[in-house]
């Protein structure tokens, strides 16, 4: 395997050897504080922390835009290269790596000759316990007009359209003069971090005078140094809303759909090498080249003292105490000893796939060290129904060597469903309204009360979103042989603060959602979230009589109503599961 990913890295040269035949990259002290580097295709002149000048085919790409720059905690800090003198720290006849250094770590920049752009990788010092941790680039709003994810191809928002916006409703959101609401997290994604699977998302556009077309694109070919499981989304790229910069975001840590990510690193934890790539504006040709990267990865001409390439594969097959294979479960490596959900686990390495129909799965390049192994239903896997999750510690071996792990057996309780809206799968599949792009307010869609009657209604009645005052109610009858003790499980996909509801059997209050119970609130459904977010889990018993049944979610109205109209429906509940099981 580490041959052919050679010569896969090697046909990636020569490919673009074909193009050109340049001389070596290049790294200039200009001044003091002024660096250049880059190639005979591009260079770049970093002043101070920030990449100020980037220079493609005799055309600035950052022009009047703050340029490259490392940052943590939002723009409230980012990092300055004033540790040591920037420096090249290894040579050979491919490529050049270059470092910068601030007090809390390293940044690099590794060139070839021919590669249109640079790959990239951060090694951690002393980064304090942080959220939200950043590379990006702010290009040129003139020359960048477009931006590129897995689920939009469409313009950025004009900085013209921000300034004359009448009204502005939340964060980075406005209402214009026709009152369409427009924000810039409708173009946010989940962030493809699966194993093997293509990772790219960029701005593009067409550069002045001579209208050729150019891109600026992030591959990440490996994904393991990304913090959060399958259901990861991001802010890719916006416009931003003060100078009107092109914004293409590299969030290597982030938490823009998340309630809580708060991690400490341990010195030397690496982020990348991902690539910064160029090209002519071409999605299909990004797209092509994260192919190539991620077959190619891990690099084999990355190395270092910290563990990179000492790696495994994993491989078993999970089987449900019931008999039934785990046919397409989630599978997760994460951090040992962990009191942080999934979503929410980002100190260390991690490595993201689904299980086979057969409940079998197998995980390449695994950094070796021990782990835990997660597992869920996945969506449109057949065990929707599991409503626990399955735990097993995993050691991945230094020398190389395949783990393959016993039959696993995934315990899961025996009970009796009365009734089941929505799979146990972490996300509002199948709801009203669920799913596809990222849209602001597509909650305000779903109704205040709502009726859903057990056998009658599909699950397409229940809306994604409940956030308004009213109740929601589940109508079900029950024969003589299925009442008795039960157990009412309530799964979210995601919980915005701001609404609370109780939940009532039979008009007996059994529990309630909200702050008190879900803790504190992700910013999902305000953030054009329409599938997931930070997922939470309730049971509560209940007592299920002869005949007719109901059970209701109630949010009663407030005083805060009338004043937050607008948005009231986007605080509340996005639903991943209802089921009710006799004890």
């Amino acid at each position: 395997m580490a041959v052919l990913r050679f010569w896969l890295w090697a046909l990636v040269l020569a490919a673009a050897s074909a193009l050109a035949k340049p001389g070596d990259p290049f790294f200039k002290k200009l001044n003091e504080k002024t660096y250049q580097l880059g190639n005979d295709f591009w260079n770049v002149t970093v002043i101070g922390g920030f990449g100020k000048r980037l220079m493609y085919n005799g055309v600035d790409l950052v022009g009047n835009a703050s340029g490259h720059y490392v940052s943590y905690n939002g723009a409230a800090n980012n990092l300055s290269w004033n540790l040591s003198p920037p420096r090249i720290v290894r040579k050979s006849g491919e490529y050049t790596d270059i470092m910068f250094s601030a007090a809390e770590g390293d940044m690099h920049w590794v060139l070839t000759p021919t590669l249109l752009g640079a790959y990239q990788y951060f090694v951690n010092r002393a980064l304090p316990r942080l959220g939200e941790f950043r590379t990006l680039w702010r290009l040129s709003n003139d020359t960048f007009t477009h931006g590129w994810t897995t689920e939009r191809d469409a313009p950025l928002a004009r900085l013209a359209e921000m300034q004359e916006a009448t009204q502005k409703t939340g964060d980075e959101t406005w209402v214009n003069a026709q009152g369409v609401s427009f924000t810039k997290y409708d173009l946010s994604t989940f962030l493809p971090n699966i194993e093997g699977e293509p990772t790219v998302w960029g701005i593009y556009g067409k550069m002045p005078k001579s209208g050729e077309g150019i891109g600026s694109w992030y591959i990440h070919g490996g994904k393991d140094y990304l913090n959060g499981d399958h259901l990861k989304q991001e802010l890719m790229i916006h416009r931003e809303s003060i100078t009107g910069d092109a914004v293409q975001l590299n969030m290597i840590h982030g938490t823009h759909y998340q309630a809580r990510s708060n991690d400490a690193f341990a010195p030397g934890k690496t982020w990348g090498p991902w690539l910064w790539y160029l090209n002519n504006g071409s999605a299909a040709d990004a797209l092509a080249r994260a192919r190539t990267e991620t077959a190619a990865w891990p690099y084999p001409w990355h190395a270092d003292e910290r563990g990179y390439a000492s790696r495994g594969a994993l491989s078993g097959s999970l089987r449900l105490s019931d008999g039934r294979p785990a046919s397409r479960a989630a599978i997760f490596l994460g951090d040992t000893n962990a009191t942080a959900p999934t979503l929410d686990q980002g100190e260390g390495y991690y490595y993201r796939t689904y299980a086979g129909a057969d409940g079998s799965f197998h995980i390449a390049h695994v950094r070796a060290g021990n782990y835990t192994l997660h597992a869920w239903p996945g969506v449109g896997s057949g065990i929707g129904d599991v409503s626990t999750v399955f735990r097993a510690p995993v050691t991945i071996r230094s020398n190389g060597s395949a783990t393959a792990l016993d039959a696993l057996s995934w315990v899961v309780p025996k009970h009796k469903p009365l009734f089941q809206i929505g799979a146990l799968d972490r996300t509002a599949t199948g709801f009203g309204l669920a799913g596809g792009r990222h849209e602001h307010a597509r909650a305000r869609g779903c109704p205040a009360a709502l009726n859903f009657t057990v056998g009658v209604d599909g699950m397409e009645k229940w809306c994604f979103a409940q956030g308004q005052p009213g109740t929601w109610a589940v109508r079900f009858k029950a024969g003589p042989g299925d009442v008795g003790p039960a157990t009412l499980t309530v799964s979210l996909a995601a919980y915005s603060a701001g609404a609370s509801a109780g939940v009532y059997v039979n008009d007996e209050r059994v529990g309630e959602l909200g702050p008190r119970t879900l803790g504190p609130g992700d910013p999902s459904l305000y953030r054009s979230g329409t599938l997931a977010g930070e997922w939470r889990f309730l049971e509560w018993p209940a007592k299920v009589r002869e005949g007719e049944n109901v059970v209701e979610f109630r949010i009663a109205p407030n005083s805060r109503d009338k004043a937050n109209a607008a948005n009231i429906a986007m605080r509340g509940f996005m639903w991943d599961s209802v089921l009710l099981r006799l004890n």
